[in-house]
């Protein structure tokens, strides 16, 4: 079995570090740069930064907001959040993060992708899907910070994003989002069947057993967590703790 990630999620509004509940009803969990420094030295393999609000507020990401978290950071960055061409990308990039996540510019123009890995790499470029259950139980992706649910199968896109170059999909479940009940297991396993990229499980994670379910029964690569981080009801050594504990390879 491969080494699994442990990622803490920075999304972000209004350059505050929030944590919500189905994309909605948003807490402060405070200053972002402080939060990833604090990441950092406690064992973070990966950080994650989301503007969550860009897409929705028709803006890009907040540079310097990007810029100060970077500063603190020595481990890979993945940047995401009102990401729509190849130069705003760029633009994250020299402000110092390491990768760049794409969702609703890439599903409204899915060549971006294409563009995004013949100008920095696939392994530079995340797909982040967002994806929620219908009434027939198919899962549909959601854009726009999950104010709109599309018709589009987010296994087939996952599919799709990776034939276009993509070198990992970040996969959240609208309906787990900040319910901390678990990840949608069988949501992620179907997307990790289908593409031979690394998935990271996002959204719902409540307790350790949550974790290693995402990691096992999910076949993800890697586990997002959030407001367990944030408001400190489980630490990231405890988590790795236990998935060696269990057998599972985790780094430091």
């Amino acid at each position: 079995m491969e080494t699994i990630k442990i990622v803490p999620c920075l999304d972000m509004k209004d350059g505050r570090v929030v944590k919500g509940v189905n994309f909605e009803n948003f807490k402060d969990a405070g200053d972002p740069a402080e939060i990833a420094a604090f990441y950092c030295a406690e064992g973070a393999d990966e950080l994650v930064f989301l503007d969550i609000a860009a897409t929705v507020e028709n803006r890009g990401l907040l540079l310097e907001v990007l810029r100060r978290t970077a500063e603190k950071v020595d481990i890979p960055l993945a940047v995401g959040g009102g990401l729509r061409t190849v130069s705003d990308c760029e633009a994250v990039f020299g402000a110092g993060a390491t990768k760049a996540s794409v969702n609703s510019a890439a599903i409204k123009r899915p060549e971006l992708i294409n563009e995004m890995a013949a100008a920095f790499g696939s392994e530079k470029v995340i797909v982040a899907i967002d994806a929620r259950r219908d009434e027939d139980n198919a899962y549909r992706v959601c854009i726009n910070g999950g104010l709109t649910v599309t018709d589009i199968d987010a296994v087939a896109w996952a599919k799709e994003a990776e034939s276009r170059g993509a070198g990992a999909i970040l996969l959240t479940s609208f309906d787990c989002d900040g319910t901390k009940k678990g990840y949608d297991i069988e949501m992620t396993r179907a997307i990790a069947d289908a593409v031979s990229l690394p998935v990271t499980a996002s959204g719902g994670a409540g307790t350790l057993e949550h974790i290693y379910d995402a990691v096992t029964a999910g076949g993800a690569k890697a586990a997002l967590v959030a407001s367990l981080f944030h408001f400190r009801e489980l630490t990231i050594g405890q988590v790795k703790e236990y998935l060696r504990g269990k057998g599972i390879p985790v780094r430091g």
